[in-house]
């Protein structure tokens, strides 16, 4: 059972989602693809919200911890396919190349209060200490970096091209790592530490929507971001456009 967490807990996560879900409808709503595009592709990440939440107000997550492939593979499966078949797909790497930099990198902020989050989960004993800034979490350096790269290196250019490139893969190898020790410390078959205190709360709704919505964004924006960088040649050819 999930441990009872003070309300300010679960509302964390809902205003980091409902955050999450603006940064990118303002990633696109500055992109130009047509206004139907945009509807469906914002309605369809709305809709996939509603469908997690449901489902992890089943307790379906919960269920069957025992089970290979994971009852949670639910969770964030769909999302990473979605996100391959949108990279190997012409129609998708054109959509991919039409999101602004500005915007996307913007997006990161919102990793600072999902920091903050998890670390009252942590406190609450619903998710290992190793899962916080206080353990093996440094994801926070790309929230609170963010504002800096998108004005210094996206609007004014002081940063170049490589260092970019260089931020967003050092901030996607952060977000990679811990991916990796959630996936390890959730109470499945293949976990292989913190089994005093399972990586449980995210089995459970309105954590569930990290790893099924917010952290595959933010992993997508990266890799918009590095694809971008390596397919021009100067930060000036940039779209660049921070309205």
């Amino acid at each position: 059972m999930l441990p009872i967490l003070p309300t300010y807990v679960p509302a964390i996560f809902i205003l980091c989602t409902i955050a999450t879900l603006f940064f990118f409808y303002w990633i696109l709503k500055n992109s130009p693809i047509t206004s139907s595009s945009r509807i469906k592709f914002f309605g369809g990440l709305i809709i996939w919200l509603l469908i997690q939440g449901l489902i992890a107000k089943s307790g379906f997550y919960a269920e069957d911890l025992d089970a290979l492939p994971p009852n949670f593979a639910l969770a964030f499966g769909p999302p990473f396919i979605f996100m391959i078949a949108l990279f190997f797909t012409k129609k998708g790497r054109k959509f991919i190349d039409s999101l602004p930099l500005y915007q996307v990198t913007w997006l990161n902020v919102v990793r600072i209060p999902v920091e903050i989050g998890l670390f009252c989960l942590a406190a609450g004993g619903a998710i290992p200490e190793l899962m916080t800034f206080a353990g093996r979490n440094f994801d926070i350096i790309a929230g609170i970096t963010a504002p800096l790269i998108a004005y210094f290196g996206i609007k004014k250019g002081k940063i170049g091209r490589i260092g970019l490139i260089i931020w967003n893969v050092a901030m996607l190898l952060l977000l990679m790592g811990i991916i990796v020790n959630a996936l390890l410390s959730a109470p499945t078959p293949v976990q292989q530490f913190a089994f005093e205190t399972p990586n449980y709360g995210v089995l459970f709704f309105p954590y569930n929507w990290l790893p099924s919505f917010i952290v595959p964004i933010v992993f997508f924006g990266h890799l918009v971001s590095i694809r971008q960088l390596m397919g021009k040649k100067s930060v000036v050819a940039l779209n660049l456009n921070e309205q």
